[in-house]
């Protein structure tokens, strides 16, 4: 991907970042994330209705890149089923960890790629992704309960 596209990308979804705003509604998944190493701080609210993301929200304080990789991966998330939002997830850990990923399954998200070469910037990229992850797996375990 160009440079300038990517930053570009990037300085979008942190200047308007998308969901920003918590709705404190109790059909949401609550999820907070912190990272001990640096001020970011995001809180993540997941609505999934039938094994779909309906909505995830966001607040909290974080750099631009913790910031727009929520934001990016809000994007890309909204609208997935489970299944296809854990495979996304982990297309996304394995692109950050320089493994074998499908690019195409990113969609935006695919402009961290290089992210790597910045080691104390991985965790500002997958920070809400984890938070993501945490969601979905309470998700899933409430339809066990059910």
């Amino acid at each position: 991907m160009d440079p300038n596209m990517k930053r570009s990308i990037i300085l979008e979804h942190y200047q308007n970042p998308k969901n920003r705003g918590l709705q404190h509604h109790e059909d949401y998944i609550s999820v907070n994330m912190n990272n001990e190493s640096c001020i970011d701080e995001v809180n993540l609210e997941v609505l999934i209705k039938n094994g779909r993301i309906q909505d995830i929200r966001f607040d909290g304080e974080a750099c631009a890149i913790c910031t727009s990789s929520t934001s990016i991966m809000i994007d890309t998330l909204i609208g997935k089923t489970i299944d296809e939002a854990i495979q996304i997830y982990c297309q996304f850990e394995n692109m950050i960890d320089e493994k074998e990923y499908d690019s195409e399954l990113l969609e935006q998200a695919v402009v961290y790629h290089d992210i790597a070469r910045q080691p104390n910037r991985k965790k500002c990229a997958l920070l809400p992704w984890w938070g993501m992850k945490k969601a979905l797996g309470e998700s899933q375990n409430e339809n066990l309960e059910q």
